[in-house]
This record gives C-alpha cells, structure tokens and sequence, in this order.
C-alpha cells in the first residue's frame, strides 16, 4: 500500500518520499500490514475554499482523505495532488513546512491518526 511521506531535509524545507506499507496476504481477509502503534484520531472538515500557507505538522501523523483532494506545497516547490482514499505520512516538524490549499473548491472531510 502506498504512503506519502513529508519530512525535513537537512536544508529545513520539506519533501515528499513515497513509502510501501508491506502487507501480508492472509486468504479470505485480504492483504494487511503488521499493527501500527497509534496514540488517538481526529476528524477534520475543512471549507472548499481552504488555502493553509506554510506550516509543520503538529505531530506525527497518518492523514486519510476520505471525500475530497488536496493539494500538498513541500518547502523545496514540489506539489501533490492526493485524492480520496490517499494517505498521507506527516512529519515536517520542524524546517518552514508544507502548504494545503482545496481542489476545485470542494470541501474535504479527513482523518488524522496521530502517532506522538
């Protein structure tokens, strides 16, 4: 399963790096990853007309869109589309951040599984 990554680089702006979750086929169940440790969830709803300049992460945390893209700004000028059902691996602490602006001005219902 994939997962977007963003972190710090050593020159404090942000990437992206994509990651494998391994999965582990287990017949009639389907595929699944080895349990990943968690520390609580929060449930967003942001307006279609969003655009968050640069900021760090809170916290460590899994971002799942559940009905809406967005678009992700890392510190070094790359940019992203992750659309419904997309995970996203956050963790630029620390460095100038990344930016999130809406797509096409729908509003965007997520989760985050936060891991600190």
């Amino acid at each position: 399963m994939k997962i977007t990554r963003i972190y710090t680089g050593d020159d404090g702006e942000s990437h992206f790096e994509d990651q494998e979750m391994p999965l582990r086929e287990r017949g009639p169940l389907g595929a699944i990853s080895a349990l990943q440790e968690a520390t609580g969830i929060v449930f967003r709803e942001t307006d279609g007309d969003y655009d968050l300049g640069f900021h760090n992460a809170p916290r460590r945390q899994y971002v799942v869109n559940l009905d809406a893209a967005v678009e992700i700004e890392t510190g070094d000028g790359t940019r992203r589309v992750l659309g419904p059902g997309e995970i996203l691996l956050a963790e630029d602490l620390t460095g100038r951040g990344h930016r999130s602006r809406s797509v096409d001005g729908r509003p965007r219902r997520s989760l985050f599984v936060t891991l600190d």
